[in-house]
């Protein structure tokens, strides 16, 4: 079994979920379609300069959140972006849509 409090794990898991969610964003920003993409609250005017490994990592660090928030946040971002195909995770959303995401998590796992 894994420990999701070791640090060196949770370091790990970090760096798997912003390399997916990197993933996703580089595909999204050199797809032609893009430019056609809806423009949700979740966009922001300019690129933020914080890295998604970076923001992930000060989110765990001041947010105290459990473990299992980050993969519960993760899931809900999957689960968005399938059922609202027309909002796509970009450069200019990603930061937005991980921070409700984990918002959404830690209310549904931690809170009592």
């Amino acid at each position: 079994m894994v420990d999701l409090e070791s640090p060196t794990v949770m370091t790990k898991l970090i760096a798997y979920l912003s390399y997916l969610l990197q993933c996703a964003v580089e595909s999204n920003d050199f797809n032609p379609q893009f430019h056609l993409q809806k423009i949700s609250a979740f966009h922001g005017l300019t690129k933020p300069t914080i890295s998604i490994q970076n923001y992930l990592q000060r989110i765990f660090k001041y947010a105290d959140c459990s473990p299992s928030c980050y993969v519960v946040a993760y899931v809900y971002l999957d689960r968005f972006i399938q059922q609202q195909p027309a909002i796509c995770i970009n450069l200019f959303s990603v930061h937005r849509l991980l921070i409700t995401s984990v918002m959404i998590a830690a209310k549904f796992m931690d809170d009592v």
